[in-house]
């Protein structure tokens, strides 16, 4: 945050949308309206955010650029408190009320151009059950039996084809099934499809999925495996088993190129 502008998002019904500068003594952000300099700008970033008019996104956990195509994908892990109270209500880029499940934004910067403030926007996924028809799920078109039960998108990354991996924290409270990590074809005839690749132990959410450049080594961590438990009765002994006690831990997946693994 020391150097260059930041900008804050508005995602607009009509699938538009812009990159607004957060400038000190700019807009509503002036002496007059209490913002006494861009520091206190930065420690009080969404309410700048809320003061320039951005627009306010189901917990948005991370955000990533596909290497092949350069659009820009953010996964927006869950809100349960939408149109809550006082709360924002549904709007186009946060189409669920009650988004237990969360969904991912696809966004194509105006001639692909990063440095421009305008773009144009979609939602790529809506997750949950497909099977369960109240889940109001998406999967950029792909039809139903071709794509997985997912919930909570939390971290994603891409590999060198421009396959979107996603992880996820909090998929049983959303879906009842256990966190995991997802891989999700991005364009062409098989997009939105979605595979399962590994699951993660009870209790446990993924984080930081990333991979080697020459993509055959894939590395992710596990948090908090067997949270829930207790000391006396663990829900997980995760991952030496036996009578230890859970821990996180950085795992790694390498491909073996002989046995088609």
């Amino acid at each position: 945050l020391d150097n260059g502008t930041l900008y804050v998002a508005k995602f607009n019904a009509d699938g538009s949308g812009q990159w607004i500068p957060m400038i000190h003594g700019t807009g509503p952000l002036t002496m007059a309206n209490g913002w006494r300099n861009q520091a206190d700008v930065l420690i009080r970033l969404r309410l700048a955010g809320d003061a320039l008019g951005a627009t306010r996104m189901d917990r948005p956990e991370d955000v990533e650029v596909n290497p092949v195509t350069g659009v820009v994908y953010l996964a927006c892990t869950n809100n349960t408190s939408r149109g809550v109270g006082a709360n924002p209500g549904i709007d186009a880029a946060n189409p669920r009320a009650n988004n237990r499940s969360g969904h991912i934004i696809e966004i194509k910067e105006t001639g692909n151009d990063h440095t421009l403030t305008t773009f144009n926007w979609g939602i790529f996924m809506l997750c949950g059950d497909p099977d369960n028809m109240a889940h109001g799920t998406y999967f950029a078109g792909a039809p139903r039996e071709k794509v997985s039960p997912i919930g909570a998108p939390d971290n994603v990354a891409f590999d060198n084809q421009g396959n979107l991996w996603i992880g996820t924290d909090g998929m049983e409270s959303a879906i009842g099934w256990q966190d995991a990590i997802y891989a999700c074809v991005t364009e062409g005839p098989e997009r939105g499809t979605l595979l399962p690749f590994m699951s993660m132990p009870i209790g446990a959410e993924t984080c930081g999925p990333t991979f080697t450049p020459d993509n055959e080594t894939f590395f992710m961590a596990v948090q908090h495996p067997g949270e829930g438990g207790t000391y006396d009765k663990p829900t997980s002994r995760w991952p030496y088993g036996g009578n230890n006690i859970p821990r996180p831990a950085v795992v790694f997946v390498k491909k073996s190129w002989g046995r088609g693994v």
